[in-house]
């Protein structure tokens, strides 16, 4: 049967008790030592699916891991072959699995995602010389071509204004954290950034972006998400066979 990988972690870090993984019914953890690594795996339920149950079962599997020691995580979904592809990774890259983790030991992510909000349009307008004639001219003469040009402008404008809100949230989160990383585009957002911060400084980072927050309040929709395992900073691919 295929195995299913949570991730990987140090040797001594203990398989979580009363933790159970993806699959119906849940599927039990066991952990592949090689060396002073460790793979936690699974068994690989038939037909895996994204299902709601299973991306938060995975979830809570690498929350408990990360609790328990430094944490390279898998994404969900991540199926090897079998116990020998994960433990001939292991031994094969022991250097640089040991490397990151000592990278994200103490540490976890935090995910700062911002997108436009419509609100205070009215101010917009009046900051942008460029919307003030266009919103003269769909007055002066209505029509399809010049609602268009405003509407387009407007929600450049939107962007515009979010992204600088979410760049001076960013740059405060940046100076308490060990590492940035840029995230994949998201639908909707201007930013999708991530953040190595130690853990024993989350509640800082939350206070710092709740007061940057409310320095921006009304120009961006801001989320702060974590403490998070560190999936943007294990920077190793998947042992072979996934």
């Amino acid at each position: 049967m295929s195995i299913y990988l949570y991730g990987v972690t140090r040797a001594e870090v203990p398989v979580p008790r009363g933790v159970r993984g993806v699959g119906d019914p849940p599927g039990k953890l066991r952990k592949l030592v090689a060396g002073g690594l460790a793979a936690v795996v699974g068994d690989a339920p038939e037909g895996l699916r994204a299902r709601r149950r299973y991306v938060q079962a995975h979830q809570e599997v690498l929350l408990a891991l990360a609790a328990g020691g430094p944490l390279l995580p898998t994404r969900f979904g991540v199926v090897v072959a079998d116990d020998e592809a994960v433990t001939g990774r292991l031994h094969a890259d022991a250097h640089g699995y040991a490397a990151a983790l000592d990278r994200v030991a103490g540490r976890c992510e935090m995910n700062l995602k911002a997108s436009p909000v419509e609100a205070g349009v009215a101010d917009l307008v009046r900051e942008d010389p460029r919307l003030q004639r266009l919103r003269q001219e769909s007055r002066r003469r209505p029509g399809y071509d010049v609602s268009i040009r405003l509407g387009e402008a407007v929600e450049t404008g939107l962007r515009r204004r979010a992204v600088g809100a979410a760049q001076q949230v960013a740059s405060v989160l940046s100076g308490l954290a060990d590492e940035v990383q840029a995230g994949p585009e998201v639908p909707g957002c201007v930013l999708n950034v991530s953040f190595l911060v130690a853990a024993d400084r989350v509640a800082e980072c939350r206070a710092a972006f709740d007061g940057a927050a409310d320095r921006v309040a009304g120009r961006a929709e801001l989320r702060l998400t974590g403490p998070l395992p560190c999936y943007s900073f294990s920077g190793l691919p998947a042992p072979a066979g996934a």
